[in-house]
């Protein structure tokens, strides 16, 4: 995390690209949702908090979303940025928040993106069981690099069609669970599945606090949703593109998450969901659909590959935000002649490939570290998104802005941004009364408080260093 003051702003002539569409930011949004986090850890969810706790949490996790997200159209709609939520932090909350948040959010896209990688690479030994897993890892990393490094354009076409494939996967899932519940589809018997499935053990097997428990794994599935601010700044028509990739977004997205867990909640046992292999796979494979492990083995990997290249271009515009803030080396605020910030890309990628080793050389410790730190992020995040948005009405209405004015506006403030928070906050208070992600908190919270102190230190001798070249300046005039 280091400081260099005067950062470098865009060369004349270079800038970012507004070439997105509404189209793009929407299935950017999407791609970046609904990925591992639905096709293999939703079981999970189901497992810890029972059938109906499950659902439960996913409502409360779609709820939390629409109330983050029509907080971030506010602000993105008003102020169209790259640094998106990391520049409204700065402006309305502090820098060293802002700070704060950049490298949260960076931190949790290096990571994902590491882990992305590994995993592409060991679904593709599947298939060619005499390759290693490196070379796969290396080949997709290098088409994810392209796809962000040569135009905004090629990323975002490229992620249009990589989430289509996991959209579409996840409607005909839906389409085809709902068709066995209803009984269109015969289906292997298997105890403990049906809509009996929410009654069996009670309606609450494993009691209320699991559901606040589950909440982070929630939050975190639902993570990417923010995207869309940070596309904004490269939008063709942020005004109007914005609103509607919000409002598209979330109403889908909760379609998606909550009808899923309702079909895996019926068809699976509660016991059994998503403890051995994907839940998705478990499903087809009752219903007897051939060849179900090598389709979520495609669609997976699919879903690998898109996650990965969504978090590369996300990672590298929170660093690029950073440097034209003036807290990093002015050459990463530089952008190419398309409008890419390859200095920023490649720095994200080396820090994917540093928690790529660090999963092998020190799992226990480092990677624990840096997992949990990731884990916690995305909560942290969109509370600041909310909390910005309280900061940034005050603001505007201070200084006589009028709230009819504003192209996008949240309805029933204040109580929309305040109940984001708290729903944040009861992840957060869930998470510490479970031991296997409490460890989110222990390592989470430190290094917020690092963050903090880092930037102080440096504002500190920065602003030494400008006092210091200030007198010398004044001494030559005086002689």
């Amino acid at each position: 995390m280091s400081t260099e003051t005067n950062a470098k702003q865009p060369e004349p002539g270079v800038h970012f690209k507004k070439e997105m569409q509404t189209r793009h930011i929407v299935m950017l949004a999407l791609g970046g949702v609904i990925g591992t986090g639905l096709f293999l850890t939703s079981g999970y969810t189901v497992n810890q908090a029972g059938p109906l706790g499950a659902v439960i949490a996913y409502i409360i996790g779609a709820v939390m979303v629409y109330l983050v997200m029509v907080c971030l159209g506010e602000l993105a709609v008003q102020m169209p940025e790259t640094g998106s939520f990391s520049s409204y932090a700065t402006r309305y909350l502090g820098p060293g928040t802002g700070y704060t948040v950049a490298w949260l959010y960076w931190l949790t896209w290096a990571v994902a993106i590491g882990s992305e990688f590994t995993a592409a690479g060991i679904l593709m030994v599947r298939w060619f069981p005499h390759t290693p897993v490196w070379i796969w890892s290396a080949l997709f990393a290098v088409a994810v690099f392209t796809s962000n490094v040569v135009s905004v354009r090629l990323f975002a076409e490229t992620e249009f069609w990589l989430s289509l494939v996991k959209v579409l996967t996840v409607i005909t899932f839906i389409v085809i669970g709902a068709g066995a519940i209803l009984g269109l589809f015969e289906m292997q018997h298997i105890q403990g599945a049906g809509l009996s499935n929410f009654t069996r053990e009670g309606l609450f097997p494993t009691g209320y606090l699991p559901i606040a428990m589950t909440l982070l794994a929630v939050s975190f599935a639902f993570s990417g949703t923010e995207l869309i601010g940070i596309a904004a700044g490269e939008a063709h028509d942020p005004q109007t593109s914005v609103p509607k990739a919000i409002r598209t977004t979330v109403v889908r997205l909760a379609l998606f998450f909550v009808g899923t867990i309702f079909v895996l909640a019926t068809l699976l046992p509660r016991e059994q969901a998503g403890i051995v292999e994907s839940p998705f796979v478990m499903v087809f494979e009752l219903i007897g659909i051939p060849y179900s492990a090598d389709i979520m083995n495609f669609v997976i990997l699919t879903a690998l590959i898109s996650a990965a290249n969504s978090g590369l271009y996300a990672a590298s515009r929170m660093l690029w935000t950073l440097s034209d803030q003036g807290h990093m080396p002015k050459r990463f605020a530089s952008l190419s002649t398309r409008g890419t910030p390859v200095n920023a890309i490649m720095l994200s990628m080396a820090g994917a490939v540093a928690s790529l080793l660090s999963s092998v050389l020190a799992p226990d410790t480092v990677y624990l570290a840096l997992v949990s730190i990731s884990g916690l992020a995305v909560v942290v995040v969109w509370m600041s998104i909310a909390a910005s948005q309280i900061a940034f009405r005050r603001h505007y209405v201070a200084h006589g802005g009028r709230v009819e004015d504003l192209q996008f506006r949240v309805r029933g403030y204040p109580y929309v941004p305040i109940a984001a928070i708290l729903c944040c906050l009861l992840a957060c208070v869930g998470i510490a009364f479970d031991p296997e992600q409490r460890v989110a908190l222990y390592f989470g919270l430190p290094f917020i408080g690092w963050c903090y102190f880092v930037y102080w230190v440096t504002r500190k001798k920065r602003a030494q260093r400008l006092a210091s070249a200030g007198t010398g300046h004044r001494s030559a005039g005086a002689v």
